[in-house]
């Protein structure tokens, strides 16, 4: 019997070779129809035998192109019609934006292939791509994801290469960023000023440039990188220099898998990471002895390497023969990435000294993501190329909300049905280049994906130029999050859990709900609201946020209040402080001036880092505590300092008086930094587990949530998992988003939703 059935498939079906797909699965069972792009998804409509038919519709979300991924499909009959072929079709206009872009991904094997052969006609092109990689969120000005809705619209394909689109069976059909060296983008080397340099291969001159020990920008995919020789020791300090970067590691881009396998240990699930179509970069335990120069990872067992993405790095590592470049984002520190050439020349004239450039435009900058195993699992600690914009899948239908993250690695959130679009990484917004990224972010995803909203969600910080700019938006209602709540709930909502949970949230800054600076919490919590049942004591934040870039103020903190100033002043820890500057600081702490309180879990993590004699003072953020945890490889110790539990109301304050003692003794017995590191993030781990199975035993619940930025601590990090598992408690954790900041957004539009739907309800 003759059927015809409608089929309306939405996902991650547009620019990953969907329509081709359908397109063939169609030929092979000899049925007649069309299928084309919508503002929602893909149509398709079918006609043949039922059996052809049943067919199709079981083969259709089985076999997809390997980028794709369907979230919904329905089908439906209608009418059979005159049709004896099956069709691509124009796409329709005009309904609702429902469709999911595409994420940019490295270019595949295929097109490599081609690219190093000399008798294919791209041979050696820097922008060969297909159907299955290449450009895509970076490229898009609005959906459907079309040629002319892209920065290719500018350039007319020629005659093969149209033939290629227009062509379903072709491995190019309708590649929207399609092109060969006759018709597409084409590369030029400017110098400093911006003005060509007169070379017949610019790649060729790049490599000479580059292996001369200078700093070449080099555009890529989501924007500009600067590069130098990673074996160059000369070479990256000069890059140091430059981008006013002290000991912040650089990553490192490799030639190919083995390269990485000798510089770092790579065990199965890193490797897939690395070898996969997003390409992050992956932290690696760093091997000993590498050719890496030391003053790419200064005082840190870690590496982070990723592998070539893009045509133009391959074609770097074969001719110039480099087993590592330093590749760091196109920047002074805190600064977006530089997406368009003459802005890099404008803002990187001083840092770099040529431009490997081209003239297809960047729409939207994006960074490379950052990626950690630990626990087994990849965990996210920056969610950007690759992964942006693929939505998180929801449990249940929300309501639309703008969410605007915290200060720190600040991304946003749009809610739109069961879909959250966390936008890629901008950065922290403390200057003007990164407020206007995170304006641009907004911008983009609201019309990309067209949404209506009802609500803006922001942090209950006042200074957080984030919360600033929501305050500012009139005729949108505005709901403030608590900062740890919004952990929690971005936890909850990736592991799609519903009613309350046990949330220990951990981190260097968080506005509490009593207006003092929270981030050693532990929670009870869902998406309605928070209740604080235990926290680390408060210590005060002598001199502010001097304090956290001189991690010795934490621990002077911490020790004048168990132990009084006079202690204090003994101490080799200040023996280069004047007693003057100590006077001054012990009546700050004293008075309350400029020295609020904070519970910071990772101000915890300083002072124990300044007293181990591991970091005194930091150049980056969270550097004392990544110092520490390194330290910890030294140590075989199992044992665990001490910490208190002294009761408050229903729940209780986590003191450290006990901690400092035990390790102030080990410092006069002699210990080792690793052994004192190990301590103490074994007393963590315990205290922390202790509170867990307390609260459990009260509250019933079985349920907890890590998340916050310490957990990106890995030692810490799997041994409360393990610990916590051992007394049959259910762990959830990060994966999908950052457990830092970078996840906050997600969690903050989970809230305001939850609350916009109880007004509903109320109303």
């Amino acid at each position: 019997m003759l059927v015809r059935k409608a089929i309306e498939v939405s996902g991650i079906v547009q620019g990953v070779g969907f329509r081709p797909y359908v397109y063939r699965l169609a030929g092979e069972l000899g049925l007649a129809g069309s299928v084309c792009n919508t503002a929602a998804g893909v149509s398709i409509e079918v006609q043949g035998q039922c059996a052809e038919v049943d067919g199709f519709l079981a083969r259709l979300p089985a076999e997809t192109p390997p980028l794709a991924r369907i979230t919904s499909l329905s089908v439906k009959e209608i009418p059979c019609n005159a049709d004896r072929e099956f069709q691509i079709v124009t796409t329709h206009q005009g309904e609702a934006v429902q469709t999911l872009i595409s994420a940019d991904v490295a270019v595949c094997d295929d097109c490599v292939r081609e690219m190093f052969d000399p008798a294919d006609r791209r041979y050696r092109y820097p922008f060969i791509n297909c159907t299955n990689c290449g450009p895509r969120f970076t490229i898009v000005r609005n959906i459907p994801y079309d040629r002319p809705f892209t920065s290719m619209s500018g350039f007319t394909m020629c005659g093969a290469c149209q033939a290629e689109y227009d062509n379903p069976g072709d491995r190019r059909f309708h590649a929207q960023p399609n092109a060969c060296a006759t018709c597409g983008p084409h590369i030029e080397l400017w110098n400093v000023e911006g003005r060509p340099v007169e070379a017949e291969d610019p790649i060729a001159e790049a490599i000479t440039r580059l292996q001369s020990g200078q700093v070449v920008a080099i555009k890529g995919l989501g924007g500009f990188h600067l590069a130098c020789d990673a074996t160059n020791a000369v070479a990256v300090r000069t890059l140091r220099e430059r981008k006013r970067r002290v000991e912040k590691p650089f990553a490192v881009m490799v030639r190919d898998i083995g390269a990485a396998e000798r510089f770092c240990e790579v065990e199965a699930a890193s490797r897939q990471l690395l070898v996969g179509a997003q390409r992050p970069i992956v932290l690696l335990k760093r091997r000993k002895n590498t050719t890496i120069a030391d003053a790419v990872a200064p005082c840190n067992r870690v590496l982070g390497l990723f592998l070539p993405y893009t045509p133009m790095h391959y074609l770097l590592f074969a001719d110039g023969g480099f087993a590592a470049l330093v590749m760091t984002s196109a920047n002074l520190s805190e600064e977006p990435i530089c997406i368009a050439n003459d802005e890099a020349v404008r803002r990187l004239h001083k840092l770099a000294d040529c431009f490997l450039v081209h003239n297809r435009d960047i729409l939207l900058r994006c960074d490379d993501s950052v990626i950690r195993v630990a626990g087994g699992r990849p965990r996210q600690m920056r969610r950007s190329r690759g992964f942006v914009p693929v939505p998180v899948f929801l449990r249940d239908d929300l309501p639309s909300v703008l969410a605007v993250g915290g200060e720190l690695k600040n991304t946003i959130c749009l809610t739109k049905g069961s879909h959250a679009f966390l936008s890629q990484h901008i950065g922290d917004l403390e200057n003007a280049e990164s407020y206007g990224f995170f304006e641009e972010a907004i911008e983009h995803l609201q019309r990309i994906l067209e949404i209506t909203l009802q609500a803006i969600a922001y942090d209950l910080h006042p200074a957080y130029f984030s919360t600033r700019w929501a305050l500012a938006q009139s005729g949108t209602p505005q709901i403030g999050v608590q900062h740890h709540h919004a952990h929690i709930a971005s936890c909850m909502a990736e592991n799609h859990l519903e009613g309350r949970v046990i949330g220990i949230a951990l981190d260097g800054t968080g506005y509490g709900a009593d207006g003092r600076i929270w981030g050693g919490e532990v929670l009870l919590a869902d998406f309605a609201g928070l209740e604080r049942v235990a926290h680390l004591a408060y210590v005060p934040l002598p001199g502010g946020e001097a304090a956290i870039h001189e991690p010795w103020r934490m621990a002077v903190a911490h020790l004048v209040r168990h132990f009084g100033s006079d202690f204090v002043r003994e101490l080799p820890l200040v023996a280069d402080v004047p007693q003057k500057n100590l006077n001054v600081l012990f009546g700050m702490m004293e008075h309350g001036i400029n020295s609020p309180l904070t519970s910071s879990c990772g101000r915890l993590f300083d002072a124990v880092a300044a007293l181990a004699g591991v970091r005194r003072t930091v150049n980056y953020e969270a550097q004392a505590a990544i110092e520490l945890e390194m330290a910890i490889g030294d140590s075989s110790d199992e044992s665990a300092y001490p910490f208190d539990l002294v009761a408050e109301g229903k729940g209780w304050v986590i003191e450290t008086r006990s901690l400092f003692e035990a390790l102030l003794r080990d410092l006069g017995d002699g210990a080792s930094v690793g052994d004192i590191s190990r301590r103490f993030h074994n007393g963590l781990v315990e205290v922390l587990a202790e509170v867990a199975i307390r609260l459990r035993a009260q509250s019933g619940l079985e349920r907890v949530c890590l998340s916050g930025g310490t957990f990106q601590n890995v030692y810490l990090f799997e041994r409360l998992c393990a610990r916590l598992r051992s007394n049959s408690v259910q762990v959830f954790v990060h994966s999908k988003v950052p457990a830092g900041d970078g996840g906050l957004s997600l969690g903050q539009a989970m809230v305001a939703a939850y609350k916009l739907d109880q007004s509903r309800v109320s109303g």
